[in-house]
């Protein structure tokens, strides 16, 4: 053992008796490279086995004539025993010197990957099990592979089954090389490698004779020198609404924001920010279902939050302070393991869940495809196949609110759903800068000096009966697209509707009359900021201007806000994929109206009307 890790030790066994930690620790590795083993051995080992455990399971051996195995104190299902597999994630516990440790037992066998990723995803540490004897694996680089997408950093390598190659520390270095050299293309360097013999004890709880050669730490001295994480208490708040209840009962008017607290505090009288939406208040009270009132909550525990300014918001919005909120975007460059039966193709669009969020999403840049059973990295391609890994970038149809997943693991990994299935999961590498980041940029300054009136969005709403909301209608010159517009603005305000028909000409002809002097950018700038007044004031604005195409669209959701809701209907034929709502060319406005009015209450945009 190396001085450093001597030292390291030894720190950890000043700690006093009653500082026990719990540690979730994933075992992972090819199929039958002696995974059950390993946790047998370390049940038994360690001393964590029930009294008589040990002598009974060597007795059964006994009487039905074969063998004892390690293993068999782990395989207890009969199904695994039958097909010789382990094909879910068992939990087992086990006690070191210095901590209580879950052993998280996750499958090998390719077709089971789904069930280790589970699995995997509740560990803060990782031991990777390689066979000598049979080498560097398929699975091997998989598993390899998705510890780095799932942030666990904590890894430990164990070259098992020594004892089958003589103990020759070549195969092992051989191995080592190799196996390093894989992971480093991954984004995973290992913490240490491990020669042991699983079934004949070596390096496990005490080295092994036969492998005078290794001098480093076994394998229980390696559980004790990973690294417990950051209690969530003591991260930046982070807590996803789950849902938001409103009372009418009494004259109790509260909305109650509910959602899990992942990480972080959160306290009575504190300034919260709502993400994406980035809409603003201060936490009133905080309640819970059948106790008192409490000033303060931290994670993990499932909350309820009343606030002083009564705000209109979504599920799917992420609570944080102000001065420690998520990123937003709609394009981020992420790593995805892919495994839907179909692959995942650039023009399909998927369902992406990031916490309690769920929008649409689609690959606006597939990077590159790693087949991670080869060692030659990246591959060309214009499609995931099934358990490989791309690197893309994902284009959303509406702001997200995530993290960089190595700043913060629980809003930084997400799933893909494929209909009702769960075909991928991946995690968030970095944001993309695209033609609206720099309209997000103005929008969030000019919301964060803006001098606000008496009258909040909540009064608005209540008073008009509606939220505010952009319309944007898309389509070719002469579809009808003008008649539809001038017909919804009537029949909306027919309806009580505060609204208002926003031409493009019109803000040229008022706000920009030096319009030769300015670029297109800057014409749309200002038209998004009239925009933005107009539904600051509660407007449901309607927009008709051939002017500005698909792209202008993006900057003027991103000048409204993030939060606003913005709505596009194209009317005739050519790119729609983003549209809201589909009109064919030549439309009767009495009856298109009658579709646009279904989309805005299915939007919540007209509530009492």
């Amino acid at each position: 053992m190396s001085s450093a890790e001597h030292l390291e030790l030894i720190s950890h066994d000043s700690a006093p008796a009653h500082a026990r930690e719990q540690l979730n620790l994933v075992i992972v590795g090819h199929v039958d490279h002696g995974k059950s083993t390993l946790v047998g051995r370390l049940l038994a080992d360690s001393n964590s086995l029930p009294d008589g455990k040990l002598e009974t399971i060597q007795g059964i051996c006994r009487q039905q004539g074969k063998d004892f195995e390690y293993a068999f104190l782990l395989d207890a299902l009969e199904e695994e025993q039958d097909q010789g597999i382990t094909i879910d994630s068992a939990r087992v516990f086990f006690k070191t010197d210095k901590r209580d440790v879950i052993i998280i037992d996750a499958p090998g066998h390719i077709e089971f990957l789904k069930n280790m990723i589970s699995g995997a995803a509740r560990a803060e540490a990782a031991i990777l099990l390689i066979d000598a004897h049979e080498g560097v694996q398929e699975n091997s680089r998989r598993h390899g592979y998705l510890l780095g997408m799932l942030g666990i950093r904590q890894v430990t390598v164990a070259v098992n089954k020594m004892d089958l190659v003589n103990y020759d520390q070549q195969v092992y270095d051989r191995i080592e090389a190799e196996y390093r050299a894989f992971l480093g293309t991954c984004g995973v360097i290992p913490r240490r490698f491990v020669p042991i013999s699983a079934r004949e004890g070596d390096n496990i709880a005490s080295p092994g004779s036969a492998m005078s050669w290794y001098t480093g730490p076994t394998i229980l001295e390696t559980v004790d020198l990973f690294r417990k994480e950051l209690p969530p208490e003591n991260q930046p708040l982070r807590l996803p609404v789950q849902d938001i209840y409103k009372f009418n009962r009494d004259g109790d008017d509260r909305r109650i924001v509910a959602g899990r607290i992942e990480a972080g505090e959160v306290r009575v009288g504190d300034e919260v920010i709502f993400s994406p939406s980035g809409k603003r208040s201060r936490v009133a009270s905080i309640e819970a279902f059948a106790a008192p009132q409490t000033e303060q909550a931290a994670a993990p525990r499932c909350v309820g939050l009343t606030l002083e300014q009564q705000i209109f918001i979504d599920r799917g919005e992420v609570i944080s302070h102000v001065e420690s909120a998520p990123r937003i975007a709609t394009r981020f460059r992420a790593n995805i393991f892919w495994m839907g039966h179909r692959p995942m193709v650039t023009d399909r669009w998927y369902t992406l869940k990031l916490a309690t969020r769920r929008v649409e999403v689609r690959i606006a840049d597939l990077l590159g495809v790693l087949d991670a059973s080869e060692l030659d990295g990246a591959q060309g391609g214009q499609q995931i196949g099934r358990h490989d890994v791309g690197e893309v970038v994902l284009e959303t149809r509406k702001p997200v609110a995530f993290d960089l997943t190595h700043e913060f693991e629980s809003t930084g990994r997400f799933v893909i759903v494929d209909e009702y299935d769960v075909v991928g999961g991946g995690i968030i590498l970095d944001t993309v800068h695209d033609a609206v980041s720099e309209a997000r940029e103005d929008a969030k300054r000019r919301d964060f000096e803006w001098v606000r009136g008496e009258v909040d969005a909540a009064a608005r709403e209540s008073r008009f009966g509606h939220r505010p909301a952009l319309v944007l209608f898309t389509g070719d010159a002469g579809v009808g697209k003008a008649l539809i517009a001038r017909e919804l603005e009537r029949t909306l305000f027919l309806g009580g509707a505060t609204c208002y028909l926003l031409d493009a000409r019109n803000v040229f002809l008022s706000a920009d009359r030096d319009t030769a002097r300015l670029d297109k950018d800057e014409l749309v700038r200002r038209y998004g900021e009239v925009a933005h007044l107009f539904m600051d004031a509660g407007h449901v604005v309607v927009s008709t201007s051939n002017t500005f195409g698909l792209a202008d669209h993006q900057v003027i959701h991103s000048l409204v806000g993030t939060g606003a809701t913005v709505l596009t209907v194209h009317v005739g034929d050519g790119p729609a994929d983003r549209a809201d709502l589909v009109l064919p060319a030549g439309a009767r406005p009495a009856e298109a109206v009658r579709e646009i009015g279904v989309l805005l209450r299915r939007e919540k945009v007209l509530l009492g009307i």
